[in-house]
């Protein structure tokens, strides 16, 4: 895993004022206009030294959020983080499922288990190894996922 999980818990896309479905492009040209804006040899030598320091906290934090958001793979670890967070908040874990016990498919390379609403809960080979909550496709249950070892 990268340095993702060290990093405080913030909102990387409210700091650079954008939508978590935004595309790549859009967060760029979103970062490039606050890093502008908020860039320390832009300030006003007469601003109160305050406000300076404050700028300066913004510009880090505007930094910080397109390192994350502007990389490929830091980015999707930062989605699933705030998807596993989201679900935490939604409600309790209805079952601990090992991965194992789930059906692999091949078509699609994904593990599934049948919840007991009759929808599904469903992972891909790649998420499995960093997610540990999966909701059902149809109802709100969600399983936390384990691995053996």
């Amino acid at each position: 895993m990268m340095a993702v999980e060290q990093i405080p818990k913030k909102d990387w896309y409210s700091i650079l004022g954008a939508d978590p479905s935004a595309s790549v492009s859009d967060l760029k040209q979103k970062y490039q206009k606050l890093i502008l804006m908020y860039h320390p040899d832009k300030q006003s030598a007469d601003v109160p030294a305050g406000t300076v320091e404050e700028c300066i906290q913004k510009f880090i934090e505007i930094d910080q959020a397109w390192k994350i958001l502007g990389n490929e793979e830091t980015k999707k670890e930062y989605d699933l983080q705030r998807h596993e967070e989201d679900l935490r908040n939604m409600g309790p874990v209805d079952a601990q499922v090992y991965l194992e016990e789930m059906c692999w498919n091949e078509d699609d390379h994904s593990f599934s288990l049948s919840c007991r609403c009759g929808g599904k809960y469903s992972v891909s080979k790649d998420e499995a190894e960093e997610v540990t909550l999966i909701s059902c496709d149809t109802c709100s249950l969600i399983i936390e996922l384990l691995h053996y070892g």
